[in-house]
């Protein structure tokens, strides 16, 4: 795509987690591209998702809430955060209008400054808070503590509130540059990625307490059958012998729930059937255990297909 004034650029998300990062790139993009779940910690990985017009190209670096890290996973997820901020053009830095600043926030904080990237400060869920002095005490903190806030924008990712207003900011904010991906790509993640997380997403919103958060997913085989089905294998990890029943539910019933709910959405993403098949293992402390890691977090395979 050959234009004098197309733009484009690198936008990166940064929050603590549970912030609303994922919600607002799905609202941006106009489509579900990456998983959201009303559980922190949620998103493990760094996710290019990539919104392409006619004059503009905008890729959104999803990355993992920045959190004080306990296991080695937290370690990895932090990390991942951190390093996305590193030779974007543009920050997107967001915080929630409801929970009111964290010291989490302020950890945040004192990261994006120490970037020295362009940063919109994005005050989200406004549409949840009455009190207009809260929000106002909030920013104020915010941008006496950050010297790269160049615009201030109040935001709902959930209902669009002022969402246009904060693209045509991106927009503005961009450089004139490149294409740097086709324009009918949306992500720059694998097939197999895309998958885990779409499963990893139903157990979040199945299961609770630990399980979320102690389960992991790897799709070990992807290939599409002669009758044009694509059959997908994929192990979900606990780590312990005692969850693997809670996966599995009574008589197999969250398991199936998980598959028909993760099938629906790979089917809508591919545009084709689906045949699922999902099997629990037990991996004792695999959030500890950095080959999981490496083959769970960032695992390069290559494309299926069409």
């Amino acid at each position: 795509m050959e234009n004098d004034s197309f733009k484009s650029g690198f936008v990166a998300l940064a929050g603590k987690p549970n912030v609303g990062k994922s919600t607002l790139i799905n609202a941006l993009l106009g489509q579900k591209v990456v998983i959201v779940s009303d559980k922190t910690q949620t998103t493990r990985n760094r996710v290019n998702c990539i919104l392409t017009e006619d004059h503009y190209q905008i890729v959104f670096v999803d990355t993992p809430g920045i959190h004080k890290p306990i296991r080695k996973i937290g370690e990895y997820m932090v990390n991942i955060a951190i390093n996305a901020l590193k030779g974007v053009d543009l920050i997107l830095f967001i915080i929630d209008a409801k929970d009111g600043l964290r010291n989490s926030d302020l950890r945040v904080t004192e990261i994006v400054d120490k970037s020295k990237i362009p940063t919109i400060l994005l005050v989200n869920k406004v549409d949840l808070v009455k009190d207009k002095e809260k929000i106002n005490l909030m920013t104020e903190k915010i941008q006496s503590l950050c010297s790269n806030i160049v615009k201030t924008i109040e935001i709902s990712a959930l209902t669009g509130k002022n969402l246009s207003e904060l693209k045509q900011s991106i927009i503005d904010l961009l450089p004139e540059g490149p294409q740097y991906y086709p324009e009918d790509m949306i992500t720059d993640k694998p097939s197999r990625f895309i998958i885990s997380e779409l499963i990893r997403e139903k157990i979040f919103h199945l299961t609770k307490e630990e399980i979320p958060h102690s389960s992991g997913v790897v799709v070990e085989e992807l290939k599409e059958r002669e009758n044009g089905v694509l059959y997908v294998r994929a192990e979900i990890y606990v780590e312990k012998k005692s969850q693997k029943p809670i996966i599995i539910g009574k008589n197999g019933s969250m398991i199936k729930k998980i598959g028909q709910l993760a099938r629906q959405d790979i089917e809508e993403l591919f545009e084709r059937k689906v045949y699922l098949d999902l099997y629990v293992k037990v991996r004792e402390k695999w959030r500890d255990d950095k080959n999981i890691l490496n083959n769970i977090m960032e695992y390069k395979i290559e494309e299926i297909k069409d």
